[in-house]
C-alpha cells in the first residue's frame, strides 16, 4: 500500500446489491477505458500549461506532493506515486537544479534525505495549482459530493487490487 493514501472517501450508503465478479469485472474494464485516455489528455493539459514555468509533469508531481505532505524521501515520493525510486531522484534533481527544492537532514534516516521546497518551489507549485484549479471549475455537469466520493471509492479500491504490482 501506498505511504500517502489518497484522501479517504466518506464510505457511501449502500443502495443497491453489489455487482456479481463477472458484471464487476465488465464494469471496471469500462472505467480503465476512460481512466487512460482522461490521463494522458490531462498529462498533455499539464504539460502546456507548465511550459511558462518551465516544468516538467515529473518535477511538478515532487512539487505537488511536498506542498501537500511536506518534506518526504526520494522512496516516500516513489511509494505515493507509484514511479521508481530513480525517476522521482530524476525528477528531484531536475528540481534541484531550478531551486525549487532542497536536501535537509532526515532525523529518522541518516542515508536518506528529506526533500522539501524552497520558497520559490512553494510559490510556483502554489501557481501552477491555482491555474489547474481554476480549470478544474469548469469540469461542470452538475456533481455532487456523493458522486465525487463515490468515484475516488472506486478508483481507491481499483488502485488497491493492483497493489501486487511491481512499482519498478
Amino acid at each position: 500500500m501506498n505511504d500517502i493514501a489518497p484522501s479517504s472517501p466518506r464510505e457511501p450508503v449502500p443502495c443497491e446489491a453489489p455487482l456479481p465478479p463477472d458484471e464487476l469485472a465488465h464494469r471496471l474494464t469500462e472505467v480503465y477505458d476512460l481512466v487512460g485516455p482522461l490521463y494522458r489528455r490531462a498529462q498533455r493539459g499539464v504539460e502546456q500549461g507548465l511550459a511558462t514555468e518551465g516544468l516538467s509533469v515529473g518535477v511538478r508531481a515532487v512539487l505537488a506532493l511536498l506542498h501537500r505532505h511536506g518534506p518526504m524521501t526520494v522512496p516516500q515520493m516513489g511509494r505515493a506515486q507509484a514511479i521508481s525510486r530513480q525517476f522521482v531522484q530524476r525528477m528531484v534533481n531536475d528540481a534541484a537544479a531550478q531551486g525549487l527544492v532542497e536536501s535537509i537532514p532526515n532525523p529518522a534516516h541518516r542515508r536518506s534525505s528529506l526533500i522539501r521546497l524552497t520558497d520559490e518551489g512553494g510559490a510556483v507549485i502554489a501557481a501552477v495549482l491555482d491555474r489547474e484549479h481554476a480549470l478544474l471549475r469548469e469540469v461542470g455537469g452538475g456533481l455532487t459530493d456523493a458522486e465525487v466520493a463515490a468515484c475516488l471509492r472506486v478508483l481507491g479500491l481499483m488502485l488497491r487490487g493492483l497493489d501486487h504490482v511491481a512499482d519498478d
